[in-house]
């Protein structure tokens, strides 16, 4: 666990924490001192992606208070994927997380992940992919859900995707729940799309075929704060911003022809991920209720027809693939208060 060099012992890096920060001088340090309680086998890399205010100055003065913890690397803005992508770049640790700058983490869960990341690389235990519970803190309602995947995975073992159980609706795998092994994430190529929104939906998708063996924690570890209106996930916001989401649909889309993923339980999954990306697209462009907004929804659905037609007929075998797609008047109000419902049903609104 440790390497020796002239200045004397180097405790090994265990856990490379990204904070992607753009204009995030308000909060980012709640981010920051979060991850600290991890001590020193972790490391933070605050990522300053062309900020205008006072970030870059905030994460100098933590990373001269904590040298040996923190850095701060500055770039010209790009967007978070290439927040992300410049972390995983400069990663020292053996596995690496995102921590959006105004979330947090949760001390005892930290800890306890800390501890099960070291244990399992004392033992040789090469795991591609830990998984914790993440929380919706509701800054408007005051309310905190969690989401856990306790139905859905082995608890506190590791485990392969022939291990996987049955997933809610709420269950999806997010960059808030997911540490990843740095080499595994460098191996399979991941590069985020620049100046791009919705890129986390690539970073949880794109590595699932080179994971091969998984650990599920059952902690809340990630608190993920919603309620600001400027929020990339405020409704308001996503419905400008609908031509994104679809652009990431559609590199989702041909990343893989899901009809070649060998591992059944793998495959399900993933078309079950894709299926909800299709899902979101198509309700916010019905919700938008434009003759625009209206062809762009069928254009998408013809874009999966177009790039595999047995993939599209795994979609459409999923519980809202169909629905999706209806184009009446009364169809597109059930999809509008089917989205809405979900919302609820995950915590999310």
């Amino acid at each position: 666990m440790y390497t020796i060099s002239k200045g004397g012992l180097i405790i090994m890096k265990l856990l490379t924490v990204a904070i992607p920060c753009y204009n995030s001088a308000e909060y980012m340090s709640h981010a920051i001192e979060s991850v600290l309680k991890a001590g020193s086998e972790a490391e933070i890399i605050v990522v300053n992606d062309g900020s205008t205010d006072d970030t870059e100055k905030i994460g100098k003065e933590y990373e001269k208070k904590y040298p040996d913890i923190v850095r701060c690397i500055s770039k010209e803005n790009g967007g978070h994927g290439s927040a992300v992508n410049t972390g995983l770049k400069n990663a020292r640790g053996l596995y690496y997380k995102v921590l959006d700058s105004d979330d947090w983490f949760d001390e005892a869960s930290l800890k306890h992940v800390m501890r099960i990341i070291r244990r399992d690389v004392l033992y040789g235990e090469d795991i591609d992919m830990y998984i914790a519970n993440y929380v919706y803190e509701n800054h408007n309602t005051g309310k905190a859900k969690v989401i856990n995947y306790r139905s859905a995975l082995p608890v506190e073992k590791t485990f392969t995707w022939e291990d996987l159980k049955h997933f809610k609706v709420s269950q999806n795998i997010l960059m808030h729940s997911v540490i990843y092994r740095t080499k595994m994430l460098r191996d399979c190529g991941l590069e985020l799309p620049e100046h791009t929104f919705y890129v986390d939906n690539i970073f949880v998708y794109q590595p699932l075929p080179n994971v091969k063996k998984m650990y599920y924690m059952d902690v809340d570890l990630y608190r993920y704060y919603i309620g600001r209106v400027d929020q990339s996930v405020n409704e308001d916001i996503m419905i400008k911003r609908i031509d994104q989401q679809i652009k990431i649909t559609k590199i989702m889309i041909d990343a893989y022809d899901l009809t070649l993923i060998k591992d059944e339980k793998l495959r399900k999954y993933m078309t079950k991920y894709l299926t909800m990306m299709m899902t979101i697209s198509s309700a916010f462009l019905v919700k938008a209720d434009t003759e625009q907004s209206l062809k762009k929804r069928d254009e998408l659905w013809e874009y999966l027809r177009n790039a595999s037609p047995e993939m599209a007929d795994m979609v459409n075998h999923c519980l809202l693939g169909r629905p999706m797609q209806m184009k009446s008047a009364a169809g597109r109000k059930i999809i509008v208060y089917g989205y809405m419902l979900s919302r609820k049903l995950i915590g999310f609104s």
